[in-house]
């Protein structure tokens, strides 16, 4: 399902009652969430904007994420996306706030990881915890020596996952024991969103999720969450602002479906 307005309760109820694999959302996060009924999804698994990449207001605020987060000898170019220019406080006060709409959406004991790297890890374990999950840990994500190199540093290799639960987490749900470093580069060809993550990192953290789990991603980006939770055998309901981007999630899902399926 690919509704371009508000869904409403009906599309919403379908999808949940259904065997659809995903349900794919155009527009803003919160407004989304907010349409979505009580302890509906079975996990959270979400990759957001982490408003860094600058030291300072005007770094952050006055250049394109592509210019942020591009380099420049880059031949690709990317879609660049909104809300990735908030101060602290700013992007504290507003993870908190869609934080706490998936915690109400989420079942009890429902697993969340979310992504952010080394300047906004603080924050993100704090707004974690301001959306009322208890926090849990974290989990890296090593992208080996793909990383940009800086001469006479430590390299800015590894990205991190905050993950938690709602309240508590049954010691005997069945999913395994899951790595605490993940290691996997970066490959240009895998790469279809500014601040994507490779597929196969995300193939192996939707696993958190207990099998026939519908997994919740309120920033969808170019749709690797969605592409994993259907290659895994989960279903997936995703989020992302701009048509351009819900397109490439849209095509890379059915695209992901139809391989599943042998082609059918």
């Amino acid at each position: 399902m690919f509704p371009v307005h508000l869904p409403d309760i009906r599309e919403i109820t379908n999808f949940l009652t259904g065997e659809d694999p995903f349900f794919l959302f155009s527009g803003d996060c919160l407004g989304f969430l907010h349409s979505l009924p009580d302890s509906c999804v079975d996990a959270v698994v979400t990759d957001p904007p982490y408003s860094s990449g600058g030291r300072t207001s005007s770094e952050r605020t006055t250049r394109s994420t592509t210019a942020k987060y591009q380099q420049s000898d880059t031949k690709r170019k990317y879609v660049d996306f909104d809300g990735d220019s908030r101060d602290q406080r700013g992007y504290l006060a507003w993870c908190a706030l869609w934080l706490a709409e998936c915690y109400r959406v989420a079942k009890p004991g429902a697993p969340i990881v979310v992504f952010t790297d080394w300047r906004q890890l603080p924050i993100t374990t704090d707004a974690v915890q301001a959306g009322s999950w208890t926090w849990r840990g974290i989990a890296a994500w090593d992208k080996t020596r793909s990383c940009r190199p800086q001469r006479g540093r430590f390299a800015a290799q590894c990205e991190f996952m905050v993950w938690g639960s709602k309240g508590a987490m049954p010691a005997d749900r069945n999913v395994g024991t899951l790595p605490g470093v993940f290691t996997h580069p970066v490959k240009s060809a895998d790469k279809h969103h500014l601040t994507g993550k490779p597929s196969r990192l995300m193939s192996d953290v939707v696993q958190i999720a207990e099998p026939g789990a519908i997994i919740l991603d309120p920033f969808a980006g170019s749709g690797t969450t969605l592409v994993a939770a259907i290659e895994q055998g989960y279903r997936a309901i995703g989020c992302e602002w701009g048509s351009e981007n819900t397109d490439i999630v849209r095509n890379r899902a059915l695209e992901a479906l139809a391989l599943k399926n042998g082609g059918r």
